[in-house]
């Protein structure tokens, strides 16, 4: 192939390119809405290139067409350069309403170039076909695959600029059209084939000559023509136009976009995506890489790239994975000295012809890996929290750009262990000529793209084959120029304009969903993001036997900087032969999966937000709202004190004539009973509303609450103890000892701190330390399960340590920060109080009472 920038042009760098205005609206139609004929002058033999030339509008163009396929300088009205930031959400509709008008007319002309697909295939295989199926794969290469995408997009796109409102987000719809540009790179490569095999099909076809010269292009909605008749020559040439036309809209978009906007980080990911790609079609062709083809003889693309942890040789190890069309690829950068370009080392590949998915019954057990303590791992969490505050801190202070740089280094060295070290879920692949290998995901999410991603190239006729090392070693080479993840995924990568994430509680109905073909049982699962990965947050009850399950289940979720909320639908299997051998886990089926970010602008209003989420076919429609962490600090008493919410705990035992409030002894009783196997017992969400009605019960102290303890969802129980803790008036450690709790936890000699922890709870009313004590018990025997549960102590740490310490709102204004340094300083310190109790020998109400301090102190 002739390399495309060889068209002696003059070249243009990208911003002058890009900052060039644009007529969005007219995208190849006159004033009157007629199509004008474009495309690449008659006989034309070469590939299309892009023009990046100073005088003329950004294009692709073909050699010999000079200036006469430029696109109108002219902006849409108002769209003048030095634009005010007040306009800016304005213009974004302007900008957007102009190219969803451009995205219809394009979406007609690909209809138009499919429409005369079919029938031919149907003459291709009679006794007089009018093109083989060979000819009519090659002229129609890729165009469903495009007009599937712009569809996708269009119709996701449509109904946010018709229903307008300032705080509309779209940016992720531009980051997934990006993300599928490989296609296009396919169709450029095969343009001039497409076209040659037109042109000799319609000399050697006169059948085909008369449908090639007159395909009819359905007119704009508004438009008075119907239908305008157009070449197949000059259709064939507008995906090749589009994706600089795309790349434009960003770059505008991005313009008229206030930086905090929740879209501008995902325009930004967008743009950078499209012109790497750009550029790449538009770099010198290595002659090489033209000769990386599969068996068969077609272009091999990189369809998916990321990072991945591997488990090899019984450690951890971070690579880059490349899915090229017919070959995986497992890979890591080479270290290079200063000023060499970076590489990558192919560690192994599997030709997807010989990859295969070993069931996770049949799959052997995992080489064994040793887990990285939960304790260690939120240690990192907050070392690196920690590490933020401090960049932060020092940035406001106007701070040596030398002491911000080690800053950053040791947070990205604690980033990096998390990464490496949080993933659980196995994912095995397998060559079936010999060797297996496994990687470590956060979130099922990932497993199932990645499968998803081989299962689709595996539908093709692929061939298996061997690479020579010169091939392996090309197709390596191409590895660092065509991967579309370039960072690590850690906050260290990210830019310091991009969004900080939210930190507080999310809170999420899914109500329902649609779409299944036939009964199953069914329910669903919540992932939010927190420090760079995805952790599974909550779970919904199974809906038996049915096509439309009803959830109507709320559930809280804590956020920890987090971005986006993914929510995944199963299909709940009861065969207990079907158990993955690494974790003991029967293994459910997933229906469909899907993902929103989490717009601050969006979700922190009081009022619930509804939003719809497809996946496969399958919508699953949900409401949430937010709650920022200074929010949920409120611990707010109850008016009426008859009921045990919100009520002192001195009050409620008085009242009961008990040691231990009822609600506390009934609840910790049917977690033993029933619980405590259950896999994230106290850290799955349990319903709101059955908490709710748990909660109406006990507060009316109504004779049938066993009855209704009994029938309930056990995370429900478990949720209304966690409630009960929460919403009491003061933490149950008080609030008046928790300056004292946060100094003795900081206490660096063992013996002090075991002298002054002690102390502290000697020093709390009779009824909290009960109750206090009898929780600890409870928690550690929850704990002893954790091998079945996965549950240990640091966990259950997290999460009862700021319901049991976190203080009420008068005494946490003195406390309150930023929602990030409240969950690095505090939340963590109160982390580590209930662990230290929780790792104590067992601790005896009546030897504590008993003993007496070595020194005194006034707390």
């Amino acid at each position: 192939m002739e390399p495309l920038s060889h068209r002696g042009l003059p070249r243009l760098s990208w911003i002058d390119t890009l900052y060039s205005n644009f007529s969005y609206g007219t995208d190849d139609y006159d004033g009157e809405g007629n199509e004008e004929q474009k495309g690449p002058p008659e006989g034309s033999e070469t590939m299309p290139y892009i023009d990046e030339s100073p005088t003329m509008s950004p294009q692709l163009s073909a050699r010999g067409q000079g200036g006469g396929d430029s696109i109108s300088p002219t902006p849409p009205e108002g769209l003048a350069p030095g634009v005010e930031a007040g306009k800016g959400l304005e213009m974004r509709k302007l900008v957007l309403s102009g190219f969803l008008a451009s995205e219809e007319i394009y979406i007609n002309q690909l209809e138009a170039l499919l429409l005369p697909m079919k029938p031919l295939k149907a003459t291709a295989t009679t006794s007089q076909p009018v093109l083989t199926i060979q000819q009519i794969e090659t002229i129609f290469y890729k165009i469903q695959d495009i007009y599937e995408i712009h569809k996708e997009f269009y119709d996701n796109l449509c109904p946010k600029v018709q229903q307008w409102d300032s705080q509309v987000t779209m940016g992720h719809l531009f980051q997934k059209l990006a993300s599928q540009l490989g296609v296009y790179k396919a169709f450029v490569d095969n343009y001039k084939v497409a076209l040659e095999t037109a042109e000799k099909c319609s000399q050697s076809n006169n059948q085909f000559q008369k449908i090639s010269e007159e395909l009819k292009v359905k007119g704009p909605k508004d438009s008075k023509d119907s239908h305008t008749s157009v070449t197949m020559e000059a259709l064939l040439y507008k995906p090749i136009d589009r994706v600089t036309r795309s790349t434009l809209v960003l770059h505008d978009l991005l313009k008229h976009t206030p930086v905090d906007h929740p879209d501008y980080p995902l325009l930004q990911d967008a743009l950078r995506i499209s012109q790497n790609f750009l550029s790449s079609i538009n770099e010198d062709i290595d002659p090489r890489r033209t000769a990386v083809t599969t068996p068969k003889g077609e272009t091999r693309q990189l369809v998916k790239d990321g990072f991945l942890v591997e488990v090899s040789e019984s450690s951890r190890k971070l690579r880059h994975v490349f899915l090229f069309t017919d070959v995986l690829l497992c890979a890591k950068l080479k270290k290079t000295s200063a000023g060499k370009h970076q590489q990558y080392d192919c560690k192994w590949y599997i030709p997807l012809a010989d990859l295969v998915f070993p069931s996770p019954e049949e799959s052997e057990a995992s080489p064994q890996v040793h887990p990285f303590p939960d304790h260690e791992l939120e240690d990192m969490k907050m070392k690196i929290s920690a590490l933020k505050s401090e960049i932060q801190k020092e940035k406001a202070n106007k701070g040596q750009s030398r002491a911000i740089e080690r800053l950053k280094k040791k947070m990205f060295e604690n980033e990096f262990l998390l990464l490496l070290n949080s993933p659980t879920i196995p994912f095995r692949i397998h060559n079936r000529n010999g060797k297996s290998y496994l990687f470590l995901l956060s979130s099922d999410y990932e497993r199932s793209e990645w499968r998803e991603a081989i299962q689709k190239l595996q539908k093709k006729d692929l061939q298996a084959f061997v690479l020579s090392s010169v091939e392996l070693q090309v197709l390596t080479g191409s590895c660092f120029k065509l991967r579309t993840v370039h960072n690590i995924p850690v906050t260290s990568n990210k830019d310091d304009d991009e969004s900080p994430g939210l930190y507080g509680f999310l809170h999420v109905i899914v109500h329902s969903a649609k779409g299944f073909k036939q009964s199953a049982n069914l329910y669903c699962t919540l992932e939010v993001d927190s420090f760079g990965y995805f952790v599974s947050k909550a779970k919904t009850r199974v809906f038996r036997d049915t096509t439309e399950p009803k959830w109507d289940e709320e559930f809280e979720i804590e956020l920890e900087g987090s971005q986006s909320l993914r929510i995944l639908c199963y299909e709940k299997c009861y065969d207990k032969t079907k158990v993955n051998k690494d974790n003991n886990e029967i293994v459910d089926k997933i229906m469909g999966k899907g993902q929103i970010q989490l717009d601050p602008q969006t979700v922190e209003t009081k009022n619930w937000h509804t939003d719809v989420i497809e996946m496969n076919g399958i919508k699953v429609e949900f409401s949430m709202k937010f709650t920022s962490r200074d929010m949920s600090l409120k611990r707010t008493p109850s008016k009426k004190q008859t009921g045990v919410f919100g009520v002192k705990i001195s009050v409620v035992t008085k009242r009961e004539r008990s040691k231990v409030p009822y609600i506390v002894r009934q609840c910790v009783e049917e977690v033993e009973k029933r619980g405590i196997e259950e896999v994230g017992i106290y850290r799955i969400s349990g319903v709101a509303t059955d908490i709710q009605a748990l909660k109406a019960v006990f507060d009316a102290n109504n004779k049938d609450i066993l009855l209704m303890l009994s029938d309930m969802d056990i995370n429900a129980i478990a949720g209304t103890l966690k409630l009960y803790f929460r919403e009491l008036p003061e933490p149950l450690l008080t609030d008046r000892l928790y300056p004292a709790f946060m100094e003795g936890i900081a206490l660096s000699d063992p013996a002090a701190k075991e002298n002054c922890m002690m102390h502290l709870l000697r020093t709390l009313p009779d009824p909290n330390l009960i109750t206090f004590l009898f929780l600890l018990e409870h928690l550690k025997r929850v704990a002893e399960k954790e091998p079945i549960n996965k549950m240990s102590l640091h966990n259950l740490a997290t999460v009862f340590g700021p319901t049991l310490l976190r203080p009420s709102e008068v005494e946490s204004k003195a406390h309150l920060t930023s929602a990030a340094d409240i969950w690095s300083h505090d939340v963590m310190a109160q982390v580590q109080v209930l662990l230290y109790y929780l790792q104590h020998p067992p601790i005896s109400f009546a030897e504590l009472k008993r003993n007496t301090l070595y020194f005194s102190t006034d707390v």
